[in-house]
């Protein structure tokens, strides 16, 4: 198990930061991820990723606040909303929904993660760097990495950007909670997607690329996230790229961003967390074919009604989870 104090001063190239590297040792892939990190996670977006990100409709963000939470957040416009004009810049052309803690969080020169998804055809391409500035209709990110994700998980639903949706949603409700309401725990525990952020702030000695902010999927069965209580939520991790981008930042910054969406009416929900990772126990084995599990304390929750200006097809699950069990209470 690795030293959590240390630093990254004895590997300064590493693509990966000593909580990634950590979990790797762990779980006995450090040596066969260390050359394809190198390999596959770089400093500029290869055009099949400019491309990819100018034909969605949404994309997913995480950002962290002034106190270093951390927060998941979508953005949404017509195709070629977010696009490359070249390999090391993306321009996004939307602002913030409304209620979205992106308001706050988005700012010139802090970090932030980048998610582009597209369900119905399980593709997904990660992206994270700075931010350069912001404007009146968007904001440019600089490229720090990209990177390619698997199709694990995803359920295949189609969606569509609805301008007329867009408009009516511009008055939509806020509703802040300490804890979760039986609405937000209802919410939940329909799920079958989520979308989790997380981040590394770095240490003396660590390689820039290895910091930053990042946003990730998560998906399963409905039910595969569990609310225990108001106050307390838990997720099964199953098998992914190995990489353990996610679960490295929560080793080492437990405060994560949690982002719920209802593809029926488009309400959104906004929980701050602060997680514990199971790597055995009980509640692992309570979830068939999890190789771990999350525990996730409720620090704050905001939940904005009918916001998300897309179209959903219906959803295909995705094949990985005929190898999981059912978890619904």
């Amino acid at each position: 198990m690795a030293n959590f104090g240390g630093t990254d001063e004895e590997n300064p190239d590493s693509p990966f930061h000593r909580g990634e590297r950590a979990v790797q040792q762990r779980l006995g892939v450090a040596e066969r991820v260390a050359p394809l990190g190198r390999q596959f996670l770089r400093d500029v977006m290869p055009d099949q990723h400019r491309e990819f990100f100018a034909q969605l409709p949404f994309i997913l963000v995480g950002t962290r606040d002034g106190n270093g939470q951390s927060w998941a957040s979508a953005l949404c416009g017509p195709p070629g909303f977010a696009r490359a004009s070249d390999p090391r810049r993306l321009e996004v052309q939307a602002l913030p929904l409304p209620g979205d803690p992106l308001h706050d969080t988005l700012h010139a020169g802090v970090p932030i993660g980048l998610l582009g998804i597209e369900p119905h055809t399980r593709r997904r391409n990660r992206m994270n760097g700075i931010v350069e500035d912001v404007g009146p209709g968007g904001f440019t990110v600089r490229v720090v990495q990209s990177f390619g994700n698997c199709p694990k998980y995803i359920q295949a639903r189609h969606a569509q950007y609805d301008a007329e949706s867009a408009r009516a949603r511009r008055s939509s409700a806020v509703e802040n909670r300490a804890v979760l309401d039986v609405a937000m725990r209802a919410m939940i525990t329909a799920a079958d997607t989520l979308y989790i952020a997380s981040a590394f702030v770095g240490d003396e000695g660590t390689a820039s690329a290895a910091c930053g902010a990042d946003v990730s999927h998560r998906g399963g069965r409905a039910g595969f996230v569990r609310c225990v209580n108001e106050h307390t939520l838990l997720m099964p991790d199953f098998a992914g790229n190995n990489l353990y981008n996610t679960l490295g930042n929560l080793l080492i910054e437990p405060r994560g961003g949690l982002l719920f969406m209802d593809f029926e009416n488009g309400d959104l929900l906004y929980v701050a967390v602060q997680t514990e990772i199971l790597w055995d126990g009980p509640d692992v084995e309570a979830y068939r074919g999890a190789q771990r599990a999350l525990r996730f304390d409720v620090l704050a929750a905001r939940r904005v009604t009918r916001v998300l200006p897309l179209r959903w097809g219906e959803a295909a699950l995705s094949p990985f989870l005929e190898r999981t069990g059912d978890w619904r209470e």
